[in-house]
């Protein structure tokens, strides 16, 4: 063993000096840089293709219908918009009768099909076995790819004849309702079933038939995202299984629920060959919903399309305008409220 002298031990344990500021190099920071793989970046560049794309051909769509109705609406002027006749070769026309037509049939489409949505999300997410679940989702997509002239002649043939009853029921127990009321131009009720036959009410309950399955699975998804946790802990405590859906699911799946209705809503305002096949068209306000005689943009457009001069269907252009606009909002809304929604929404105490 090598013996270490007095110097080398003194050397040895004396402490080390430390680096001065001028000897201390700052330390530059590393620069991470992803490197995405070819399959990821052709993903990426594929989804961008598709969201402009698609853009572009809304766009499209928008700037054709604004060059093509910019003759009449240059001619009929701001009148379009409240002026209920249709007659575009003698300068009179407008929107508001076929307008309120189409809001109308929405809106009783939307009074049947949203609690017959909800209900049929819930049994699907929370009362269904899962071997009947998966059918039931199955019958569900079913009845959302059925062509609407479908509807159509199912509402025509078979289920109006059918609501004319229920009509002249709600008729004579709630006419004191003025929406239900049905009468002649003297004021005078109407009960004859003749009178109950085309209305807005009989393609407002097909309309619902064809927008329930959207907004069924539009519900149904955000019902599924409630927490388990949550729904465990309502029913440790006690609650039902309909308390545990009022206090964690519906608050949970309220963003759902709103956007499936927003959605279903501006599909029910578009739809054209089943309310085409129903309503008795007419170029008046009617306010009466069970009464007969109605009209939609759609089916104006429909109906007039192969008849229309060069400046009647620029007309049908301004109409047809007016509903891209109206449906466009009503969907971008929908969209942002769907987009808003989280599993992580309280739940009320």
């Amino acid at each position: 063993m090598t013996a270490v002298g007095p110097d080398a031990l003194t050397e040895l344990l004396r402490p080390a000096e430390a680096p001065s500021v001028e000897e201390k190099q700052p330390v530059a920071p590393r620069e991470l840089r992803a490197r995405p793989s070819r399959g990821d970046a052709v993903f990426r560049a594929t989804s961008y293709a598709a969201g402009g794309i698609t853009v572009a051909i809304m766009l499209a769509v928008g700037l054709f219908l604004t060059l093509r109705s910019g003759e009449a609406l240059s001619v009929a002027g701001p009148s379009f918009f409240w002026t209920q006749e249709w007659n575009p070769e003698a300068g009179d026309f407008g929107i508001v009768a076929v307008l309120f037509g189409t809001v109308s049939i929405a809106l009783v489409a939307m009074a049947f099909s949203v609690p017959l949505a909800v209900g049929t999300a819930l049994l699907i997410s929370e009362v269904a076995p899962p071997r009947l679940r998966s059918a039931l989702v199955t019958l569900v997509d079913l009845m959302a790819a059925v062509p609407s002239v479908v509807y159509g002649l199912w509402g025509v043939f078979f289920l109006q004849a059918a609501v004319i009853p229920v009509a002249q029921w709600i008729s004579y127990y709630f006419a004191w309702v003025p929406v239900l009321a049905v009468t002649d131009p003297d004021g005078a009720r109407i009960t004859s079933a003749g009178a109950f036959t085309s209305s807005a009410f009989i393609a407002g309950i097909v309309v619902a038939l064809m927008v329930a399955p959207t907004q069924t699975s539009v519900m149904r998804e955000a019902f599924s995202q409630a927490p388990i946790g949550e729904r465990e802990g309502a029913l440790a405590l006690g609650s039902t299984r309909w308390g545990m859906i009022r206090t964690v699911v519906l608050p949970f799946g309220r963003g759902g629920i709103i956007g499936g209705t927003m959605l279903g809503l501006g599909r029910a305002l578009g739809e054209t060959i089943a309310v085409y096949m129903i309503i008795s068209p007419i170029f008046t306000i009617n306010v009466e919903v069970l009464s007969k005689g109605s009209n939609s943009i759609s089916a104006l457009i429909a109906l007039r399309y192969g008849e229309s001069s060069q400046f009647g269907l620029s007309a049908l252009m301004a109409a047809g305008l007016t509903l891209f606009v109206i449906t466009l909002v009503i969907n971008f809304t929908a969209s942002s409220v769907v987009a808003r929604s989280r599993s992580g929404a309280q739940s009320e105490g």
